[in-house]
């Protein structure tokens, strides 16, 4: 990665996108950090400027005893645009604090498709540690996301509901057998405990790790 721009304006930049924002709750009461992987510009911020912003102005609004849960909308994401790397990931997840992981309850996971699932099916195990992946919840239509979401207190861009239309009149997307002409790389779970998938209104069980 290669920023172009000084790492004040980066910093800057992630707060006007609101790549990250703590607004709203679910319906157990939990405040909700919003991520709109599409908004990070991977191209201009750098992982060391990320990391700086979350434990400067994201993680201290997450200390405490209160327990919180991530909704994580993948829609769009391409690996040249909004993807940090694979060490980048690791590097930011180890310099979560122990207390917000503690704290970190339920995430709700946007629009995961086959590659996203695939690619943490591989990587998963050597980026995070096992307890993540039972609090993961798949979600593949927004529609799905309000039986666990306040609707009301959670903002969700118009090209995230645009991809609900496209996976309804293509619904082989879903699948990885049709293309949306964006390579996406992301969450998807390899674990020891079964995972909640939202999808087409039933509730499956989500990958197991292999030992």
């Amino acid at each position: 990665m290669c920023a172009a721009i000084s790492e004040v304006e980066q910093e800057e930049l992630l707060e006007k996108l609101e790549v990250f924002k703590i607004k709203g709750r679910d319906k157990h009461g939990r405040k909700i950090l919003r991520i709109i992987a599409k908004f990070f510009p991977a191209r201009l911020v750098s992982v060391e400027v990320l990391k700086k912003y979350l434990e400067e102005r994201v993680f201290p609004k997450l200390m405490g005893k209160r327990k919180f849960a991530v909704l994580y909308a993948h829609t769009g994401v391409q690996r040249s645009e909004n993807f940090p790397g694979i060490s980048g990931l690791r590097w930011i997840y180890d310099a979560i604090p122990a207390n917000v992981k503690e704290n970190l309850e339920a995430v709700y996971f946007i629009h995961p498709g086959l590659q996203a699932r695939l690619f943490l099916a591989t990587f998963g195990r050597f980026l995070f540690n096992a307890g993540l992946y039972g609090k993961l919840r798949y979600v593949s239509r927004v529609d799905y996301l309000w039986e666990s979401v306040r609707r009301n207190e959670v903002e969700i861009p118009e090209f995230v509901f645009d991809h609900d239309e496209d996976l309804d009149y293509r619904p082989m997307m879903d699948y990885g057998l049709e293309s949306d002409h964006a390579r996406v790389y992301g969450g998807a779970p390899t674990m020891d405990s079964p995972v909640t998938t939202y999808s087409h209104g039933v509730h499956l069980i989500g990958f197991q790790e292999i030992h």
